[in-house]
């Protein structure tokens, strides 16, 4: 499995898409609840790159 953000936001959509598409209102809130979940990963993922590049940065300042 690939653990990127692209991925991680892929997922939501198609949590959102299946969500949109079902008229079953339970099934519609399971799909709503997996695409915050994958939401929540793709940010998590997103700002632990950003501590990172930002980590290397100061690094290289330093050096």
């Amino acid at each position: 499995m690939t653990n990127t953000s692209a991925f991680y936001l892929a997922r939501a959509d198609e949590s959102a898409r299946a969500a949109r598409d079902t008229s079953l209102d339970n099934v519609r809130a399971r799909h709503l609840q997996s695409e915050t979940v994958w939401r929540a990963m793709a940010a998590r993922l997103l700002h632990g790159e950003r501590l990172r590049v930002a980590a290397a940065a100061k690094k290289d300042e330093t050096s």
